[in-house]
């Protein structure tokens, strides 16, 4: 899967991006996520100061402040940012694939179908089995993978595979997963899911130990595949038979890439709910900041869509403490606007794809 070396005129500045410039990137982006996430853990109703974070590290500070570090705060900043790594790197690698600035996890209907999917297992699986949680991505996986094929599938059959058409049939089925979900939930025994409308719209509530270190496999095995792929994505990005023409294997690229996505997806969903507009928002500014090369720029979306959640995880703790704001309504707050800019314009690109 070695791409040709010659590469269309249209992708010249993505030689800009030496192996030095994408490493001072990807340190850069990394320690700001960092520096946040070590911020967000002094930050709620219960003070623990930054200065405490090196002796609450080494486990000596005060029993009150590790136990709040340990037990609360670290694990959702951890799940913020993996959720936020996971939405933008697939949203980066869709809109490479699909060749549509508009496209993202949510929009497209893989959000929707991996909580169709995580829904239909949390149903069925026995209450009190310790294999509910760890299959839940499993399942939520499985989801992904059949909105995304039968969203392609549908495209090809209308014999309208572009932009517009495809995200009216992605927001056509993702409202319809979200139907079948309410549907599920209401003959189902509601008691078992109380926090399932927080869940719908995005939360950060942090599940087991093991759970969440499967979570961080999954998508870090996922963000690396997309980056490994990013030279045919580059070349895909320019249009597939100019891709096949420079010896990129288009269909099995596709292929690798829509799994990956799907996989990272799911990932994040099983844990996080319905969190729109990361996926969409994130590999833009990335796009911006950085460029067009995929090879860094999927790498740049993960770091970048942790930082940006793990800061509006803790809006959502703090802007109405002690009440809770689910961290889907601030990201729809800021992508709403956001994607409406994109809307108005890029649309035409979109739709020329």
């Amino acid at each position: 899967m070695t791409p040709d070396r010659s590469v269309p005129p249209s992708l010249d500045a993505s030689r800009r991006h030496t192996a030095a410039r994408a490493l001072r990137v990807t340190l850069s982006l990394a320690a700001a996520a960092c520096a946040a996430g070590a911020l967000a853990t002094t930050i709620g109703s219960s003070h623990v100061g930054l200065s405490d974070l090196p002796a609450v590290l080494l486990g000596r500070g005060p029993s009150e402040a590790r136990a709040i570090f340990a037990d609360v705060r670290l694990p959702r900043v951890l799940l913020a940012a993996i959720v936020g790594a996971a939405l933008a790197s697939a949203g980066g690698a869709l809109q490479s694939v699909l060749r549509n600035p508009l496209a993202d996890p949510y929009i497209l209907g893989l959000s929707g179908g991996a909580g169709l999917g995580a829904i239909l297992w949390s149903t069925i699986a026995p209450a009190t089995s310790d294999l509910g949680p760890a299959l839940r991505p499993f399942f939520a996986f499985a989801g992904a993978v059949a909105a995304v094929f039968g969203l392609l599938a549908l495209s090809r059959a209308r014999g309208r595979k572009n932009a517009a058409t495809m995200l009216l049939m992605g927001a056509v089925l993702n409202a319809t997963c979200i139907a079948l979900i309410l549907f599920v939930v209401t003959v189902a025994d509601v008691g078992r899911y109380q926090g399932v409308m927080y869940w719908l719209v995005g939360s950060l509530s942090p599940p087991s130990g093991s759970l969440l270190a499967a979570i961080y496999v999954c998508v870090s095995a996922g963000v690396i595949g997309l980056t490994l792929l990013g030279p045919h994505l580059n070349l895909l990005s320019a249009g597939e038979e100019t891709a096949a023409q420079l010896g990129s294997p288009v269909a099995r690229v596709r292929l690798l890439a829509i799994l990956a996505a799907c996989l990272v997806t799911a990932a994040a969903v099983s844990v996080s709910g319905l969190i729109g507009f990361v996926g969409l928002m994130v590999p833009h500014l990335a796009r911006l900041w950085f460029g067009p090369d995929n090879r860094l720029l999927v790498p740049a979306s993960a770091l970048l869509g942790a930082l940006i959640l793990i800061v509006a995880d803790t809006l959502a703790r703090v802007l109405l403490a002690p009440t809770q704001i689910p961290v889907g309504v601030i990201t729809a707050i800021a992508g709403g606007p956001c994607f409406l800019w994109l809307f108005a314009v890029r649309g035409e690109e979109g739709g020329a794809s």
